[in-house]
């Protein structure tokens, strides 16, 4: 009975722990880091091929992006999730397998004129395809045999639609020992999921640690702050820029501004419009709807069963297509923007960022957790100026945060989680939280007497012993110097994405006036002629 943990120790992306429980080889969660690395992981301590089942807490790209690379390199076992979190999957990564594909072929265009080597894509929408054959749907609070003295149950945790904690039920005899995984643990009085069931018992617990180190804070308005921010935003005619998780807070957003529009709480533009630009978010709007009835709160299934639709409203516009999302930014009226991706690393998000930063009469709202180094945390802090595109851009925009929108449990709530069980585990793992926030909820847990660890990538530990069979020293990742072939990529990478979107802006005047064609053409001509010779 060895527990190796690969992902997520002491960083809060790239969740990966590894099990050998009765003769099978177990995943927990098989994520992708997103943001700054601080420390090297390992390699899962066993081949793809010889994994027998991955348990899978939830559908965030963090734990479930890296399946489709086990399912390349030949794992061929079940996945194990909540129904919905299949169905999310189902949409998240497709949706990873596509922007994969899409980098590759971008990467491949720029090799063939460099001579450079071939990209190779993580993974293809054939992998993806392949690993979601492999998922096996169930319900919450089921016992579910896997083989020969082991079973696990799924408990509602609260933090996305279908999210769980794990229970690891291992016996042997008369004996059985309880593993549980945490998975993320939610926020309470968050809007449509409920709120995280409290288990009773467990002699081993890993769990995450996000805001170990920080408390919410009392319980904000956020139906009023919201509108403060509107009413003030479109008072300027300015627009609300808010990157949001297509996945969970896009459709939090949506219920908290039906309600806003319901009570007519925005007076200076009453009939504000509202676009959701990310085709996922529009998929995953509409699995949040399939899976009401085993994953709604009770304030949102009474919504419905009056026949609301808790995020819906008249004014709810979705962009689909690229010309769709372009259009919205050539439209001056005001209007609320909830685009992807939440740290405004990728997707859509980056080109309204890309029109709204400078603007002074725009707002740009942050409304969940921004990882260190990404755009969305230096804008947070306080940046003056961010590159989009390879364009540097000057931040003049308000720059707002709603705080306590969180999917994460605080220090209190990840307390209270864990106090609910009615004896003391045998011992506590914190994971999926940065250095600060192990350290501080590890010292908190240790001051009420609990066995209590915060491992680094590498350690390994027998659980039947309850001892560490190695504890990993912490592997610092060294940032490399910029050397002068890279810095000639990142300029490169900077002319093209210029290039790209002088293309776009060239297609938008298909319908312009014959003087504003003829004078956009002659620039374009003689910047060609400069640089031709």
């Amino acid at each position: 009975m060895k527990l190796v943990f690969s992902g997520a120790a002491h960083e809060v992306t790239g969740s990966c722990h590894y099990l050998e429980l009765h003769g099978k080889k177990i995943l927990v969660d098989c994520g992708m880091e997103q943001g700054e690395d601080l420390y090297e992981n390992i390699d899962v301590p066993a081949p793809a091929s010889e994994i027998d089942y991955i348990l899978l807490t939830h559908a965030h790209i963090d734990h479930s992006g890296e399946i489709p690379v086990f399912y390349k390199n030949g794992f061929r076992g079940s996945v194990f999730a909540t129904k919905a979190t299949k169905d999310l999957c189902e949409l998240m990564l497709r949706d990873s397998a596509h922007i994969q594909e899409f980098e590759a072929e971008w990467q491949n265009r720029k090799a063939k004129r460099s001579g450079a080597d071939p990209y190779v894509p993580l993974y293809t929408m054939e992998d993806a395809e392949g690993a979601l054959k492999l998922f096996v749907p169930c319900n919450y609070d089921e016992l579910i045999p896997l083989s020969e003295g082991l079973s696990i149950r799924f408990s509602d945790v609260g933090h996305l639609l279908g999210s769980a904690s794990i229970e690891i039920h291992v016996t042997e005899g008369d004996d059985t020992e309880i593993i549980v995984f945490s998975g993320d643990i939610g926020n309470i009085n968050k809007p449509l999921v409920k709120n995280p069931d409290y288990l009773e018992k467990a002699d081993y617990v890993v769990m995450e640690t996000t805001y170990g180190n920080r408390l919410h804070g009392d319980s904000p308005d956020y139906i009023g702050t919201l509108s403060r921010i509107l009413n003030e935003t479109f008072a300027r005619g300015g627009n609300v820029v808010i990157p949001a998780f297509a996945v969970g807070r896009t459709q939090e957003m949506l219920y908290f501004i039906r309600s806003i529009k319901q009570n007519h709480l925005v007076t200076t533009y009453p009939n504000f419009e509202v676009y959701v630009d990310s085709p996922l978010a529009i998929e995953a709007t509409e699995v949040f709807s399939r899976n009401e009835e085993a994953c709604f709160d009770e304030e949102s299934l009474a919504l419905v069963r009056q026949g609301i639709n808790p995020i819906s409203f008249p004014g709810l516009k979705t962009a689909v297509t690229s010309d769709e999302s372009k259009a919205i930014n050539f439209d001056k009226r005001p209007k609320v923007i909830i685009s992807a991706s939440g740290m405004c690393e990728a997707g859509r998000i980056r080109h309204h960022l890309k029109h709204n930063l400078w603007r002074e009469d725009s707002t740009v709202l942050f409304v969940g957790y921004q990882s260190a180094g990404t755009i969305g945390r230096k804008i947070l802090d306080g940046a003056k100026t961010v590159k989009l595109f390879g364009e540097t851009i000057e931040v003049h925009a308000h720059i707002e945060q709603i705080e306590g929108i969180s999917g994460h449990a605080d220090q209190k709530g990840l307390y209270q989680w864990l106090s609910a069980l009615k004896e003391k585990p045998k011992r506590v793992f914190l994971v999926h939280g940065d250095p600060e926030s192990c350290e501080t909820f590890e010292k908190i847990l240790k001051e009420k007497d609990y066995c209590v660890s915060a491992p680094y990538s590498g350690s390994e530990f027998d659980l039947r012993t309850n001892q560490f069979l190695y504890e990993a020293p912490p592997t610092a990742i060294k940032k490399k110097k910029e050397t002068a072939s890279s810095k000639s990529d990142r300029l490169y990478k900077r002319l093209m994405d210029f290039a790209e979107e002088l293309l776009e802006i060239a297609r938008s005047y298909k319908h312009g006036a014959n003087k504003d064609l003829e004078s956009f053409a002659s620039q374009i001509q003689s910047l060609c002629d400069k640089f031709r010779k």
